[in-house]
């Protein structure tokens, strides 16, 4: 974008974020809905797989589709965001970040594995 380059998934992430926190909050939206949970991981889902196959491949994809996957992404975290404030630490908040560690820990691992073999 111009002169400053941007991460392509964080330009969907963080305002998909913002504005799901805004929405939820000046809609008082309920704490709890009928499959918070499910949905919360469905919606980080494509950005883990997005992001553990652009490590080892990162010409793989596109700008569109690493900015859709973040802006889902952050969908998920702004209603995570928003009942975490409410309610510190709710159990969608905390399956994300375990998803989050199991996909990126053996990713990281084995890319740095990969990197240290002659």
């Amino acid at each position: 974008m111009g002169p400053w380059r941007l991460c392509a998934r964080c330009t969907g992430l963080y305002p998909a974020l913002l504005l799901t926190f805004g929405a939820l909050a000046a809609a008082r939206s309920p704490l709890s809905w009928t499959g918070d949970l499910l949905w919360v991981l469905a919606l980080t889902a494509p950005a883990l797989v997005d992001w553990s196959v652009g490590v080892f491949a990162p010409a793989w994809g596109a700008r569109w589709l690493r900015s859709a996957t973040g802006a889902l992404l952050g969908v998920a975290l702004g209603r995570s965001l928003y009942v975490h404030v409410q309610r510190p630490w709710p159990q969608m908040l905390v399956a994300q970040g375990l998803a989050v560690a199991a996909v990126a820990l053996p990713v990281l691992l084995v890319r740095r594995s990969v990197s240290a073999s002659p």
